[in-house]
């Protein structure tokens, strides 16, 4: 393994179980409860939308062993940071990094806090988007706060004051919400499959006509997107025990998890409603435990469902605020940022610094267009990432690499190809998105000049 000099401010406290939920905690938040019904939606066949929830779930698998040995390689907090930085130099680092915590992960946290607010609304009318706090005219446009935007708020001050104190306290915090968040998963699967049938797919149907290659793109889009997070434990690798053991396992077993559930859960819906009911659902979990279970049913799910979006912005939390520690190495501008608190032992600057910047995107109400922006910009850094394994295995062919991916070339090999063709559909499908997502990485490159005039 290659030393990381930040890892020795850092305590590894983190175990087998702890990366388990970290990747489960982060993969599970609203998607298979929301975003489910976009792969039906562009595919309405049951059986090819279940083909492509496992063509989605081995792509990731592929993702997780290739990241795997990256993370082994380079035990230390940053993640992808680290790989980028390794294979191609400090500036392709840099500007993952740059664009990470400017808009990846803050507009995540923020879209998450948000959605946090809205499904507490449910529960507690106080806290809605329709609930305005204020209206205050700036120039020609009027900002209208309102209480989910404050209870996301909360949220995120919350997560970010308990993983001030100690990665144990956050990561215990962490795995008590997986848990909760994997009962009431397999609470709606159990009796959602035992329950009589609402509705029965036509699993032989003829496929949908049309352009199906591009419907099947949008689709394994959204896939991918229900499995996003899969590669967050990387991130806060400094921090974990063994982690040439307990990466790879838990990445690997906290993903395998979460793809079995995904497939019995979607198994459940089409039990439940009819597909194009599916596709046109904005809240489908919640529905289908309505249709098959009753309306106590649905409302329990919607407390699973808040629960699980808690969660997964406390795992989240855990992995992207250690990636100012690295950045702090290679800009100057940034080196407040490498602070480890001494009896915490945590890196409370960058903490802080997420925390206030995901709290600030959220008031402003920009969170989901920016989030929208950068998700070509994540996905280019997944290719970077896969690409950074074949360098470094020719440019470091000696190196200690605790764990080697299995099936090499071939794995990883999948997962760039696939990566490259969602980037080329990206491009297509949403052209103006996408180049916004490559500006917003190019505004590194002059703050990543100008570190250097500083030195």
């Amino acid at each position: 393994m290659v030393d990381d000099p930040h890892t020795r401010g850092l305590a590894r406290t983190l175990g087998l179980w702890d990366v388990t939920a970290i990747t489960a905690g982060t993969i599970m938040g609203s998607a298979i409860f929301v975003a489910a019904a976009f792969v039906p939606r562009a595919v309405p066949h049951p059986a090819l939308a279940l083909l492509l929830w496992v063509a989605g779930g081995l792509i990731v698998i592929a993702g997780t062993l290739t990241y795997a040995e990256l993370g082994t390689m380079f035990p230390g907090p940053g993640g992808q940071y680290h790989y980028i930085k390794q294979a191609f130099g400090p500036l392709w680092g840099f500007l993952f990094g740059w664009t990470s915590l400017l808009a990846i992960q803050a507009g995540a946290n923020a879209y998450l806090g948000v959605a946090f607010g809205e499904y507490l609304g449910a529960f507690l009318p106080f806290f809605s988007s329709t609930h305005t706090i204020a209206s205050i005219p700036l120039g020609p446009w009027v900002w209208t706060p309102n209480t989910a935007q404050l209870a996301g708020m909360t949220a995120i001050a919350v997560l970010s004051t308990v993983n001030y104190f100690g990665t144990r306290q956050g990561a215990s915090v962490q795995g008590a919400l997986t848990a909760i968040k994997l009962l009431s998963v397999a609470g709606l699967i159990g009796f959602g499959l035992l329950a009589p049938a609402t509705a029965s797919p036509d699993w032989t149907a003829p496929l949908p006509s049309g352009n199906l290659f591009t419907a099947m793109g949008l689709a394994i889009a959204a896939v991918l997107g229900s499995f996003d997070g899969w590669y967050q434990a990387t991130l806060c690798a400094g921090e974990i025990k063994r982690p040439e053991r307990n990466l790879p396992l838990g990445m690997i077993g906290g993903t395998v998890v979460i793809g079995v559930l995904y497939l019995l859960v979607n198994l459940v819906y089409f039990r439940a409603l009819p597909m194009a009911a599916i596709g046109a659902s904005t809240r489908i979990g919640e529905e289908a435990a309505t249709a098959l279970l009753g309306p106590t049913a649905g409302r329990l799910l919607a407390a699973g469902v808040l629960v699980s979006i808690f969660g997964c912005l406390s795992s989240a939390f855990i992995a992207a605020s250690r990636l100012g520690l690295p950045m702090s190495e290679d800009a100057p501008a940034c080196r407040w940022m490498a602070r480890i608190h001494p009896r915490h032992h945590t890196p409370t600057a960058s903490i802080v610094t997420l925390g206030v910047w995901s709290m600030l995107l959220v008031l402003t109400g920009s969170y989901e267009q920016l989030f929208e922006y950068v998700v070509f910009a994540g996905i280019i850094f997944h290719v970077i990432t896969g690409l950074a394994l074949f360098q470094l295995r020719r440019q470091r062919p000696d190196a200690p690499r605790p764990y080697r991916v299995v099936g090499y070339p071939w794995v990883p090999g999948l997962f760039v190809v696939a990566m490259t063709g969602l980037l080329l559909n990206t491009i297509w499908e949403r052209p103006v998105q996408s180049l916004l997502g490559v500006g917003l990485v190019a505004l590194g490159v002059p703050f990543f000049r100008w570190r250097q005039s500083v030195v």
